[in-house]
């Protein structure tokens, strides 16, 4: 693991208990929205296998679990222990069958074509070797099966770029700082999202890997958010 690697997981072993709220407050709850619209677009029936990357505390996990339903499959990893250490517990108050592993998105624990469908939301941005990432993800997803994306992206439309840039470069940093106590991680939320690529560059770094067919791009709430469907060769 990288200097930068270490920096964001110490970031996210410091903020995990505070994520949720964080979460919540910062996005008017409209990031449950984005998942549940991730979650509805995979291609997934009951009795399949779900990996979900990233994991954080498990929040789509739980979503893909109800999907899948009782004779389905889904594991949720993640590089960061104490992040991970909060979503046994939410997955036991609903009553959930997920297993939770600490695991790298660059080196994946499992054997080639073992799920139906693998995911990663607000965690790709943090992957220094991102290439190795999507072809891990490729490699462990059956042949013409999903790697769904959610990530953050810039809105280009003017106006409203202008409010949702100053909302995100000053109001998310005091109110994220205010809720966890760490000011710098949501400082590191906004300027992370301003650089990464999105859209058709995103798109076109996915397909430049050769592990994919296809990636259907679908831009949310004005482009704060993408959702990326890549079918895997």
């Amino acid at each position: 693991m990288d200097k930068r690697e270490q920096t964001i997981k110490n970031m996210f072993s410091e903020i995990a208990g505070s994520y949720d709220t964080a979460n919540s407050v910062l996005s008017l709850g409209i990031h449950h929205l984005w998942k549940n619209k991730l979650v509805d677009q995979t291609p997934l029936q009951p009795g399949d296998s779900c990996l979900d990357c990233a994991t954080g505390t498990g929040d789509l996990a739980l979503l893909f679990k109800k999907k899948v339903g009782p004779a389905g499959q889904v594991i949720g990893t993640d590089f960061c222990q104490e992040m991970l250490d909060e979503a046994p517990a939410k997955a036991e108050a609903q009553k959930l069958d997920i297993t939770f592993q600490l695991a790298d998105v660059t080196e994946l624990p499992f054997e080639d074509n073992q799920f139906h469908s693998t995911s990663i939301s607000f965690g790709i941005r943090n992957v220094e070797n991102r290439e190795k990432a999507y072809q891990e993800m490729a490699r462990v997803t059956k042949s013409g099966g999903h790697v769904m994306v959610l990530e953050f992206g810039q809105i280009e439309t003017p106006v409203i770029k202008q409010g949702y840039n100053f909302y995100s470069q000053k109001v998310l940093p005091f109110i994220g700082g205010l809720v966890s106590g760490k000011p710098k991680a949501y400082q590191y939320l906004n300027d992370s999202s301003q650089v990464f690529p999105c859209g058709e560059p995103f798109k076109n770094e996915v397909m430049a890997t050769g592990a994919y067919q296809d990636v259907s791009v679908f831009p949310l709430s004005f482009g704060v958010a993408y959702i990326y469907k890549c079918q895997v060769l």
